[in-house]
């Protein structure tokens, strides 16, 4: 009995150092990422180009992986998980010698779209990993809880020591920097095993179309909410600021609204592990994106800053709950063998949409008014809920 019990505490251990490991891998990509899209725009605007070089800058982060996805998931199919995150990491130090050594805008560009490939390609490998370490629905949720700190930890400390880099040492230190972020995944990667030879299929057997993917009902369901939690991301992220300035919020009030997102998500990434059990799937997708339906539907009438940081803890809470249901779900649904091919048609979507609507949005708002658009987000949401009561598996009774 003892040495069942040490054999159990050894287990639970390198899991939990394995997926330590996860976390640190996609926190080095996802940074490098993050700091490129602070310092490249800054940079551009220093070369003396304008908003028009800066829009086409930032939709090259966005439209680089989604170009790349699906190679990325058949590549983590067929080699498992190392392969792909050096490759990733390869890209993303890649992006930081050209912008170190390289001036000019065709320099910039290239970094922004291989940092954003880098970012994309090994997120798909980290995330089919840590889904082939769960055995059940519910150990699956808290490891992808786990998982999602990363772009939220990221995005926390990576945009502000780049910022304070370039003030104080200016823009080639700050990349050159950089460069720590995609060599430490490389190193992290290594306390990750390699996966049995058995688990990656056949290499020489023929590729199923990804369009097959697309005959099973649920992953449709699937790919439609997902679509949803990155269109309203991006609603509230570019709408909050116009808002704002219609009511004359200062910047800083602005930038602590965001933050104060940001903490709302880390937070209930670190609190659902603890408590997945007492909720099912269907609570955490449909409920949340209610949820979110009821903060668009708040958001124009309230006017307090006090109100307007409120709801943003409270769309922190419900994003950060849905995005491990929705990687939990995917893998429920889809065959082991082509996970990291939903893996990558579910990041296709989602990059395409971040690179594409936030023109559509500016668009509307200009025509409807901020305060219609996020009415109407509100309306998508809650029709999204209803696809979400349609995705209940076996697995999930």
């Amino acid at each position: 009995m003892h040495l069942k019990a040490m054999q159990k505490t050894a287990t639970v251990t390198n899991r939990f150092t394995e997926i330590l490991a996860l976390l640190a891998c996609q926190v080095g990509l996802h940074a490098n990422m993050q700091s490129m899209r602070v310092a490249t725009p800054l940079d551009v605007l220093a070369q003396g180009y304008g908003e028009l070089e800066v829009g086409v800058l930032i939709s090259f982060f966005g439209l680089a992986p989604a170009l790349l996805a699906i190679p990325a998931g058949r590549m983590a199919d067929h080699h498992g998980y190392h392969s792909p995150v050096r490759i990733a990491a390869g890209m993303s130090l890649l992006a930081v010698i050209i912008v170190t050594l390289c001036d000019g805008l065709l320099g910039l560009l290239l970094a922004a779209a291989l940092s954003g490939a880098g970012s994309g390609f090994g997120m798909i490998a980290i995330q089919r990993t840590a889904g082939r370490m769960a055995v059940n629905a519910t150990q699956r949720i808290k490891i992808f809880s786990w998982i999602a700190l990363a772009p939220a930890i990221a995005g926390f400390f990576g945009p502000g020591i780049t910022g304070v880099l370039i003030d104080v040492y200016g823009f080639t230190v700050a990349y050159a920097a950089m460069a720590i972020l995609p060599l430490a995944t490389i190193v992290f990667s290594c306390f990750v095993p390699k996966e049995s030879t058995e688990v990656i299929p056949n290499r020489t057997k023929k590729m199923q179309s990804f369009k097959s993917l697309f005959s099973n009902s649920l992953f449709i369901r699937l790919l439609i909410i997902n679509w949803l939690v990155a269109v309203s991301w991006g609603v509230f992220s570019m709408a909050l600021p116009i808002l704002s300035h219609e009511r004359d919020i200062s910047a800083s009030v602005v930038g602590f609204i965001f933050m104060v997102y940001s903490l709302s998500s880390i937070v209930v990434r670190i609190i659902i592990p603890f408590m997945v059990q007492r909720l099912s799937n269907q609570v955490m997708l449909g409920g949340t994106l209610i949820l979110c339906a009821l903060v668009f539907v708040l958001f124009p009438v309230v006017s307090s800053e006090i109100a307007m940081m409120l709801l943003a803890a409270i769309l922190g809470i419900a994003l950060g709950m849905i995005q491990p249901a929705m990687l939990a779900k995917l893998h429920q649904i889809t065959p082991k063998k082509r996970h990291g091919e939903a893996l990558a048609l579910r990041s296709a979507f989602a990059h395409i949409s971040m690179a594409t609507m936030p023109v559509l949005f500016a668009a509307l708002g200009s025509l409807m008014g901020i305060g219609a658009l996020f009415w109407l987000m509100a309306v998508l949401l809650g029709a999204g809920s209803l696809q979400a009561r349609h995705l209940h598996t076996n697995e999930d009774k």
